[in-house]
């Protein structure tokens, strides 16, 4: 649940239906005025090609949560937002079976050029590295190492003769995945997907992303015949491993770990603490738009107002979105004992901060209606953007309060002009 005091308030459901229908003027504004995707001018004779964005957002959020036996808790968020297709994936698995009970997996699966490859490997890359037989309770992390990078091998070979079957040679996903043991955590990461540890306050540990442009990744890439422009793999392709993407990998006399796109697995092992706070796995869809110190401080900070682990993750979607992600969002956030904990001093200071910024709102409306102005959402946010508010989330920003500011600027809206007939009130046209 939303614990704070403005988080429990119902909007009128016409003000629900103009937040709804501004999502996309918001966006821009938060944005710097871009759009969800550049439009392309059609030349005489060419080719069209669909675009990967859509006109506005998909914000349906898909949500999950768990826990295990030995404390560990998590959630999961994913939206499509401004992409065209949803190609994202993910598996949570709090408990393995058998007598791995105190052992659990997460992973998150970002597909480009279709979602089948993600699918596929979210329904067999946890059986792959299980079948190597050197997961078991004796915990060794060497022999926990190599499952990994056999298993990632293993689903590579077996997505080629699905993607030759069912004609997936262009598509692919990277993956971010961790495997949790009484003693470890095993970080195993292909692509640019991103893992992220939190202990004590501060980040501990994260995973590096695979980019045609690292020195080593590149040297790999042109090895084998590619090249890198324009960061990316033949001009083209935007990672340097991952699973699938199967006309990167035709090099001969090359193994699967030597071609232009690697399937190989960054393997790395973190001994548990009890400072461990929380971890994150994310698609690149995060990461393009906060940094892991951000990241881990708006988390931190929204652990200590609210006790819905969904709601955080929903939270930290929407930062993302209105940050300027165009790409599909999806987050996993596992919780361990030390995580924060909800806090009475930080539930009276976030009410302050909401109490605050509604009335900033009034303010900005009432002054520029003063000037004559018929003051649209973004006339609002522009001047409030520029004025101080202290005590916002760190890491977050006025973009984590939107939906704050957008029912309040409706609040004040429909006080000033009373409801027309029509149920929505006042004049302004929303595009």
């Amino acid at each position: 649940m939303r614990t704070t005091r403005k988080g429990s308030v119902e909007m009128p459901a016409f003000v629900r239906q103009l937040v709804k229908e501004t999502e996309k003027r918001v966006s821009s504004f938060f944005k710097g005025g871009g759009r969800g995707g550049a439009e392309h001018v059609q030349g005489e004779g060419e080719e069209v090609i669909p675009s990967p964005y859509l006109d506005r957002p998909i914000l349906d959020k898909l949500t999950e949560e768990g826990c295990s036996r030995w404390g560990l808790t998590y959630a999961l968020g994913s939206m499509q937002g401004w992409r065209a297709n949803m190609e994202d994936y993910h598996n949570c698995v709090p408990q393995l079976g058998a007598g791995l009970a105190d052992w659990s997996f997460f992973a998150v699966f970002d597909g480009h050029a279709g979602n089948q490859v993600a699918q596929y490997a979210s329904q067999h890359l946890l059986d792959q590295v299980l079948a190597t037989g050197g997961i078991g309770p004796e915990d060794h992390p060497d022999r926990v190492r190599g499952s990994f990078t056999d298993g990632f091998l293993h689903t590579d070979k077996h997505l080629l003769t699905a993607a030759r079957r069912e004609g997936w040679e262009r598509g692919g996903t990277t993956v971010t995945s961790t495997l949790i043991s009484p003693r470890y955590f095993y970080f195993a990461n292909c692509g640019d997907s991103r893992a992220m540890l939190c202990r004590a306050g501060q980040v501990c540990f994260s995973t590096e992303d695979h980019k045609p442009y690292s020195p080593l990744e590149r040297e790999r890439i042109e090895s084998a015949g590619g090249s890198v422009s324009l960061q990316r793999i033949n001009g083209s392709l935007a990672v340097s491993r991952a699973l699938g993407d199967f006309s990167y990998k035709g090099a001969e006399n090359r193994p699967p770990t030597q071609q232009m796109v690697s399937p190989e697995p960054e393997v790395c092992v973190v001994e548990r603490s009890p400072g461990d706070e929380f971890l994150v796995l994310a698609c690149d869809g995060v990461w393009d738009t906060v940094s892991n110190e951000e990241l881990c401080a708006f988390i931190h900070s929204r652990l200590r107002v609210c006790t819905d682990l969904r709601d955080v993750c929903s939270q930290v979607i929407d930062l993302c979105l209105y940050k300027g992600s165009l790409d599909n969002i999806s987050i996993i956030l596992v919780c361990f004992p030390g995580a924060p904990q909800l806090s009475a001093e930080a539930l009276h200071k976030e009410a302050a901060l909401e109490d605050l910024l509604e009335s900033k709102v009034a303010e900005i409306y009432e002054e520029l209606s003063s000037q004559g102005e018929d003051p649209d959402l973004l006339s609002v946010l522009t001047v409030l953007a520029n004025t101080d508010v202290p005590g916002l989330p760190p890491g977050g920003g006025l973009q984590s309060k939107r939906n704050c500011i957008i029912s309040a600027y409706y609040e004040k809206k429909e006080a000033h002009n009373p409801t027309t007939p029509n149920g929505l009130g006042g004049s302004e046209k929303l595009v």
